[in-house]
């Protein structure tokens, strides 16, 4: 079975990412092919514009094979893992830099490595299905895949919440703080489909896409942004924990829960890189996530995490440090070491 279908409609090209039996996890082989068909289409004459949606309405794109990083990882197989971020933080960027529209269909769940393939790209397109999330710190992790960009850009201290949360977000939030551009009920998908494929320049493509959005309706996380600005905007991990505790609110008290469930090290590895990211270009946050990643992989927590989540699903990580306040300070530097083969060029 293919892991991506490729067609030509009019003037789209479009890949669906076919392993939906994994949640359309994204896997080296396909972003290695993934890159070679942007970089052509970019050139044709004949594309318009560029499609990507998953297989199936349950996911988009879950993520990275992370289940294979770990067996590389324990295999001792460095130059893989090392392999595998370059490559995808190129794609990211050439998603980001891509000349022609970039559409990403955002049905079903989209997560870490997902919010890389369509986050990063000019029109993101939200159902009533969508479910986004980057749950990284929950497995020892960080928000990669250009999240320290995006999520450092979103209003407030909505970023810093879902970063160092993982909090999973509905249609009508992604919409509101503009990590969708648009919302389109499933139903007028197809029609959607058909209408982009008719045209042949990018004014065309924005405004099909203007005549099939619709109102996506409240955003539940709108009723809480005082709140989590109050809390999440402190200036440092410690400030906001300790905010976190000094308020009797069940919302607040549920959120502080979650986030001391997560790795401390990623915690503070987390608020450091999205505090960093927000005067960075965007070149400068994937060479700045090319060096954590290359140190986190390694990290007992990014085993332990993946271990206790998708290996053995015992969901009873053991972390160390086993809490932010016993985080050593050379966490909060990691940002600044440049491991050994940890520079990015583009």
């Amino acid at each position: 079975m293919e892991d991506l279908i490729i067609e030509k409609r009019g003037g789209i090209a479009s890949c669906v990412l076919n392993r939906p039996q994994a949640l359309n996890a994204l896997t080296h082989e396909q972003v290695l092919r993934l890159t070679q068909l942007l970089r052509t289409w970019e050139q044709d004459p004949a594309v318009a514009a560029v499609l990507i949606a998953g297989q199936g309405h349950k996911a988009f794109c879950a993520g990275g094979d992370i289940r294979a990083l770990y067996h590389q990882i324990l295999a001792g197989q460095m130059q893989a893992v090392a392999d595998f971020f370059r490559e995808e933080y190129r794609l990211n960027r050439l998603i980001h830099a891509f000349a022609k529209p970039y559409i990403s269909l955002l049905d079903g769940i989209v997560m870490g490595g997902g919010a890389g393939l369509s986050i990063n790209g000019r029109y993101r397109i939200a159902t009533e299905r969508t479910l986004f999330a980057m749950p990284e710190t929950a497995i020892g992790f960080y928000p990669d895949v250009g999240g320290t960009y995006f999520l450092s850009r979103l209003p407030g201290a909505v970023g810093i919440y879902l970063g160092l949360t993982g909090a999973r977000l509905q249609a009508a939030d992604t919409y509101h703080i503009g990590l969708a551009t648009h919302f389109v009920p499933g139903s007028d998908i197809a029609a959607l489909d058909t209408a982009l494929s008719q045209q042949e320049t990018g004014a065309g493509i924005a405004a099909a896409l203007a005549d099939f959005h619709r109102d996506p309706g409240p955003a539940p996380l709108q009723a809480r942004r005082s709140l989590i600005d109050a809390i999440f905007g402190r200036p440092t991990l410690p400030a906001v924990l300790a905010a976190l505790r000094a308020h009797e609110d069940p919302w607040v008290r549920q959120t502080l829960s979650v986030i001391e469930s997560h790795s401390p090290s990623a915690l503070a590895v987390t608020f450091d890189a999205l505090t960093r990211a927000r005067s960075l270009s965007f070149d400068d946050c994937l060479k700045l996530e090319y060096r954590l990643s290359l140190q986190l992989a390694l990290s007992h927590d990014f085993i332990e995490g993946v271990r206790a989540a998708i290996i053995d699903k015992s969901h009873a990580p053991r972390w160390s440090p086993p809490s932010v306040e016993a985080v050593p300070a050379r966490i909060y530097t990691l940002a600044t070491i440049v491991p050994e083969g940890g520079d990015l060029s583009f």
